[in-house]
């Protein structure tokens, strides 16, 4: 479907653009051509105002849209509106693995970084649940290795997304035990608030199993949007073997 079409620059007055821009209509038809390449959106949102506007209304969403359909559909059906307005987030989310500051897992620093495409799943999400509430909707990503890192240990990044989190279990049991924010950090998708699953004992076992990590070495956090970012320490292959077996 077309966009509107809007050519007004949301600019001051200084602005090298103010006389006006190339239609939407034109620049959704080049993205189009295009793939809805992130990296062309990123930098289209740098020029001014007026892109970033419609990068966050129509290309990212376009761009999610079509590197995920099914789990686009999934969290928007049911009347949620929960990526309504998030659109960039949700891209970023896709496609980037935020790495990890000292202040957030046993002092590890490792910087985020582009993936080039990650498999997300409803049906691992239920493993990052409490019994209770497994009625939640969550898609969680597989873990983006890093090798050697902590100690010689390896390193797992997760992220993910809930569905409809404003109406969740896990934010309704959050708020029910005073769970406290992080003192420092962000959600680095959407600079929202962050709650810790772990502090709230809100992590199952079930995690690890699924991550192939080790019982107490997985922490992750759901900030205000409903986002999900969590770290790990992967088992040795030889052992995650051994542990599926038993499973």
């Amino acid at each position: 479907m077309m966009v509107k079409k809007q050519y007004r620059c949301m600019h001051s007055a200084a602005c090298e653009c103010k006389r006006g821009h190339i239609s939407e209509d034109a620049l959704y038809l080049v993205f189009r051509h295009l793939n809805w390449n992130p990296c062309m959106i990123a930098n289209l949102s740098c020029v001014c105002k007026w892109f970033d506007d419609i990068a966050k209304r129509v290309l990212w969403k376009e761009f999610c849209q079509n590197r995920a359909p099914k789990m686009m559909i999934d969290l928007q059906s049911g009347g949620s509106h929960i990526v309504d307005g998030n659109w960039k987030a949700l891209g970023k989310l896709l496609i980037y693995c935020s790495g990890c500051t000292k202040d957030f897992f046993r002092n590890i620093q490792i910087p985020g970084h582009f993936v080039y495409r990650t498999r997300f799943s409803r049906t691992s999400g239920k493993s990052f649940l409490l019994p209770q509430c497994r009625t939640d909707v969550l898609y969680v990503s597989d873990p983006c290795e890093h090798l050697d890192h902590g100690e010689g240990d390896d390193v797992g990044f997760f992220r993910g997304v809930f569905k409809s989190f404003a109406v969740s279990r896990v934010k309704k049991m959050l708020i029910g035990k005073e769970a406290k924010f992080h003192p420092t950090e962000v959600c680095p998708y959407c600079k929202a608030k962050l709650w810790s699953m772990l502090q709230a004992n809100m992590v199952p076992s079930s995690a690890s199993s699924r991550l192939g990590a080790y019982d107490d070495c997985i922490e992750y956090y759901v900030c205000l949007n409903g986002h999900l970012l969590g770290f790990c320490i992967l088992l040795p292959l030889s052992d995650y073997d051994e542990a599926s077996e038993l499973e």
